[in-house]
């Protein structure tokens, strides 16, 4: 069941799985219309069946964020249909760990351009009409390792700290025309990823935690929906971090 409010349309990357399937589907639940976007179709496209099943509004659209070219296609496209995005998530992203002396090229560039070139490409697209309409949010995914760097993540972690940047700056540049932009940095969350640890790494984990538990997709969902509310309409330029009680 959905919340009578102002329907807005709502993009989310990387709504495949986890995190961004969650923010997702409680934004499906606030009323909005959303565009599940991942670079797999049948998993993003089964996100929206699912919400559509359950009363919600949406649609998939299958995209390689790191695709400059594919990214300008798809946004073209969605203003084409819907005249413009309101709510914009970047959330998608990937990993490829090693020490800085065995990380190839590939591996940095890969991280660089999925986790952080790909926000700017979908802002650049999305956010004009935005400023036009005098309305919008815009919401970066990063992380806590974007804040206090993470060995063997060198590419991740500058990817996650330049999302930063790029929230900051652009709340600058939009701020007088009513379009917000803010950052999540999510801590350590429960996926598949993190259900594959063994006991004692799970362990070592939630150590490191003030609160002794691992988030959850949707503690990181609530944080984004609240920052894509009419609520949060002078909230711009701000990292909340959702993470237990790491970095204070």
């Amino acid at each position: 069941m959905t919340e009578t409010i102002d329907k807005k349309i709502a993009l989310v990357t990387g709504a495949g799985r986890g995190i961004g399937k969650s923010i997702a589907e409680l934004l499906a639940t606030k009323g909005h219309h959303v565009i599940c976007v991942s670079r797999s179709a049948e998993s993003c496209g089964a996100v929206a069946d699912a919400i559509n099943a359950a009363g919600g509004s949406a649609q998939s659209l299958a995209v390689d964020v790191a695709d400059n070219a594919a990214v300008l296609a798809a946004s073209e496209q969605l203003l084409e249909e819907h005249g413009n995005i309101d709510i914009l998530v970047n959330n998608a992203g990937i990993t490829k760990d090693g020490l800085l002396f065995r990380m190839s090229d590939d591996a940095w560039s890969d991280v660089i351009d999925t986790n952080l070139t790909s926000c700017f490409s979908w802002i650049k697209h999305l956010a004009r009409p935005m400023t036009r309409k005098r309305w919008g949010r815009i919401i970066n995914i990063s992380s806590v390792v974007g804040l206090t760097g993470n060995a063997g993540q060198a590419n991740y972690a500058a990817a996650k700290a330049g999302m930063l940047g790029l929230t900051k700056s652009l709340a600058k540049e939009f701020a007088a025309r009513n379009v917000t932009v803010n950052a999540v940095a999510p801590g350590f969350i429960a996926t598949d990823m993190t259900a594959m640890l063994n006991e004692d790494q799970q362990k070592a984990i939630v150590g490191v935690i003030p609160m002794k538990r691992m988030g959850s997709a949707a503690d990181i969902a609530h944080a984004t929906a609240f920052l894509a509310s009419e609520e949060a309409g002078y909230i711009t330029g701000q990292v909340f971090t959702v993470d237990g009680g790491m970095v204070m």
